[in-house]
């Protein structure tokens, strides 16, 4: 029999479950019959429903679903599965009294006597809806950020797990490297690098460096699924979890390769520019000096030939005179050589067959290399004239044969061809725009190193022993391409031999080749007596300019300015007969002299006396020129030349 304190305690315990229970609003607590009707409705269902319990008691719990969920009987089925499964648990759509929605957690168990009897329901439910809006935020910012991974085209964007293999894979990836997802994925990243990086570690320093120091990043060669190979820009983070713990890697791969190769460009041409304004600084230098040394060489090349004419017979004496005379001579062809560098050298420019030209020196060519040394000459059937000095051409090609014979010395071929060409207006073009024949002159020899290969055009540089070479061969060469319009272009591999490209500028059609001036008669006629002024700067060329004219038995008239000309002409105009005059003076050159002079005395015969090609074009129309250094007898033709000019003016 239960005592009244038995049962206050009793009921004392119900009230507090009862008053726990409704106290509670974060949960919606409350009890269901066997047949789904409410029975109990706590603050926290009221809270999150909306009804009271007095409107809700008595209801069925099936209100609180969807019409959706209840067509398909979704309240009757988790009453059945909580009664013979003894839980039934879920997530999903709710609602609320005033019909909005809410997703909610539910859990229903069933409530049973001690003898099994099933008596009602037990039922939790739990307001999920900001975290499920928040989910559903992430999840949809998850997806856009993969939509927008994924639709990279322009770099490979991947993820790795800690040990470099490849977890993901987007578009961009697959378009640099070739693989496609199912193909790469799982596969170890180091498969991208050469093997050469591979044998260096360089993948597994990579990550360790991204693992240690937060970022790795780096350019270099990569290997695509085909074997070809890019040019890639690399970045690569570790990727932690909440605990820091490394989960992987973010490796974005972008391909640079068309950047390479213009920054490549880029400077290949900048090496050019710069290399060209040191060969032209040079030119400038060399021409300097050619011009000084030229006035040198004609007051002693003139001087010896007066003195050696007026000598006595004393064969000793004359020897030693031939001598200085031959070394006088060797100086001015080096002068020459340098005046050809500088490009100042005076060019008769024509329509020349490039084929005939080799062929009409084949055996010059052969007795200068020797007969041990085969040369091989490849021609097209058709081959466009070239616009260039033909003297100053098989000058050319002598120099580079010669060279490529010294390139073989345990011996070798010698190929000399030529081609056609046509240069376009593409960037980094070495030639201007147009239509070139291309002469080659290639030998089987030592080749050049890059370094060596840099120098080869520079004047008086060599790789020839002492007393050997000069080094004024392939300047030469270089200088005669640029004045006529062209270019040499060396190429060269160590071991495997050298190329010399002598690019000259096509003739205009219709234009026939200009036969070769026959030779001028050693001897030049006996003129009378003149009087003659010769302008020059230079003390000593005038000295000796004026000595060798009086050996001639001509009078002189001497001035050391064209200011100082006019004004002998002026003042004594009839008693000049001709004028010779110097091009390169201070405040006023010869041709600016001879423009002067036209005003006044256009009659007057006028010799122009230079070793620099630098005049203008229009200026040297009927001129007789003559080229420093000069002898008695070139002074005597010239002044033959001046008296008794040809109908059509001697050629520029």
């Amino acid at each position: 029999m239960t005592t009244p304190e038995v049962l206050e305690a009793a009921v004392d315990h119900d009230d507090r479950y009862r008053l726990l229970v409704e106290s509670i609003v974060d949960y919606a607590i409350y009890m269901l019959d066997p047949q789904g009707h409410v029975v109990s409705w706590n603050r926290g269902a009221e809270r999150f429903k909306g009804y009271t319990d007095r409107e809700i008691i008595g209801q069925h719990f099936s209100r609180f679903y969807t019409e959706a969920d209840r067509a398909t009987d979704l309240p009757g089925r988790a009453l059945g599965i909580a009664a013979s499964e003894g839980r039934f648990e879920q997530e999903g759509w709710r609602v609320r009294k005033d019909g909005s929605l809410m997703w909610a957690h539910v859990l229903i168990d069933p409530i049973r006597r001690e003898d099994g009897h099933l008596i009602g329901y037990a039922k939790v439910t739990r307001d999920l809806s900001e975290r499920k809006a928040t989910r559903d935020a992430l999840k949809l910012s998850e997806q856009r950020f993969r939509i927008l991974v994924q639709g990279v085209q322009d770099y490979a964007i991947y993820m790795l797990d800690p040990q470099g293999k490849v977890s993901s894979w987007n578009r961009g990836a697959q378009r640099f490297k070739g693989y496609t997802d199912d193909e790469i994925i799982g596969e170890h990243f180091s498969r991208f690098y050469t093997d050469a990086d591979r044998s260096t570690g360089l993948p597994a320093r990579a990550l360790s460096t991204a693992a240690t120091e937060g970022r790795f990043e780096a350019e270099g060669w990569r290997v695509r699924k085909d074997g070809t190979r890019f040019w890639a820009h690399v970045v690569i983070d570790p990727i932690r979890g909440e605990h820091d713990e490394l989960v992987g890697f973010a490796k974005i791969t972008r391909d640079i390769t068309e950047r390479k190769q213009a920054q490549q460009t880029l400077e290949e041409t900048r090496a050019r520019f710069i290399q060209s304004q040191k060969m032209e600084a040079v030119g400038q230098l060399t021409g300097g000096v050619a011009h000084d040394f030229n006035n040198l060489l004609a007051v002693v090349l003139g001087s010896l030939h007066l003195a050696r004419k007026h000598l006595p017979a004393d064969r000793k004496l004359l020897r030693l005179i031939d001598n200085a005379i031959q070394a006088a001579d060797r100086g001015a062809i080096l002068t020459k050589r340098m005046l050809a560098f500088a490009r100042r050298q005076d060019l008769e420019t024509g329509p020349v067959d490039i084929p005939e030209r080799v062929r009409g020196m084949a055996e010059l060519l052969q007795r200068s290399i020797g007969s041990n040394i085969p040369v091989v000459t490849q021609f097209p059937l058709r081959l466009p004239l070239a616009f260039a000095d033909a003297n100053q051409l098989e000058l050319a090609l002598l120099n580079l044969t010669v060279n490529a014979r010294d390139a073989m010395p345990a011996g070798g071929t010698i190929t000399i061809a030529a081609r056609e060409a046509f240069i376009g207006s593409e960037a980094g073009a070495e030639l201007k725009p147009g239509r070139y024949v291309c002469l080659s002159v290639a030998d089987t020899g030592e080749g050049m190193d890059a370094a060596t290969l840099a120098r080869a055009a520079e004047p008086f540089f060599t790789t020839k022993g002492v007393g050997k070479g000069t080094g004024l061969g392939l300047s030469m060469v270089h200088g005669f391409a640029e004045q006529s319009g062209g270019r040499l272009i060396l190429r060269s591999v160590e071991g495997r031999g050298t190329t010399a490209e002598l690019w000259l500028p096509e003739a205009e059609a219709g234009i026939s080749v200009t036969e070769a001036p026959q030779a001028e008669d050693s001897t030049p006629p006996a003129l009378k007596p003149l009087t003659v002024l010769v302008v020059d700067d230079d003390p000593l060329v005038l000295m000796n300019t004026s000595a060798m004219l009086e050996d001639l038995g001509h009078a002189v008239i001497e001035a050391s300015s064209g200011d100082q000309a006019l004004r002998v002409l002026r003042r004594s105009a009839e008693a000049v007969d001709l004028m010779i005059t110097d091009q390169m003076m201070p405040h006023m050159t010869g041709v600016q002299l001879i423009a002067l002079l036209k005003s006044e005395r256009a009659a007057l015969p006028v010799i122009l006396a230079s070793g620099y090609a630098e005049l203008p074009e229009d200026s040297l129309t009927g001129l007789v020129r003559l080229s420093k250094p000069f002898v008695q007898a070139d002074l005597a033709r010239a002044l033959s030349t001046s008296l008794n000019p040809q109908p059509q003016g001697l050629p520029s």
